[in-house]
């Protein structure tokens, strides 16, 4: 590969790996996991470039379809395993910030996914849709089921 599209790459990289690692943390529960699927992202991106297009969601949205197929995987395979480790619980400064990320952990994966790509990185249900490969009426009804899981996790700590 040219120099020009090894720095292409990179500041690729660059822009978007914090993002698609931070969305990874709420889909996983063990960290050191999440660092390997996301560079596996990036590094599945690097491999197939041509299997993007920008007709059909902007990099972002692909580069977040491709980490959540690999968790999906993971879960998948993590499921099957007898010997599964426990879960990490990851943090944040301040007491609001660890019970919150206590009460996101409490969800179902899928609801803290579809949560995360719409509350925190702001994607349309037209773009959720497109990340998630689910109808827009699917997105909806479980953001709605994420909310309402959501507020009554909170409420019990409360």
């Amino acid at each position: 590969m040219p120099d020009d599209q090894a720095l292409t790459f990179e500041a690729l990289y660059n822009t978007h790996f914090v993002r698609v690692r931070n969305f990874l943390r709420i889909y996983l529960a063990d960290a050191s996991v999440v660092e390997d699927i996301a560079q596996d992202t990036f590094l599945q991106f690097w491999q197939s470039p041509s299997r993007f297009n920008p007709d059909r969601a902007n990099l972002r949205a692909y580069l977040f379809g491709i980490a959540r197929k690999k968790a999906a995987d993971w879960w998948r395979h993590r499921e099957k395993s007898a010997d599964s480790v426990a879960a990490e619980t990851v943090t944040q400064g301040g007491a609001t910030a660890v019970l919150m990320n206590d009460a996101l952990r409490q969800l179902n994966p899928d609801f803290r996914n579809v949560l995360w790509l719409r509350e925190v990185e702001g994607y349309s249900y037209d773009e959720l849709a497109g990340i998630l490969a689910l109808p827009v009426g699917t997105v909806r009804s479980r953001l709605f089921a994420a909310r309402e899981q959501l507020r009554r996790v909170w409420n019990m700590r409360q």
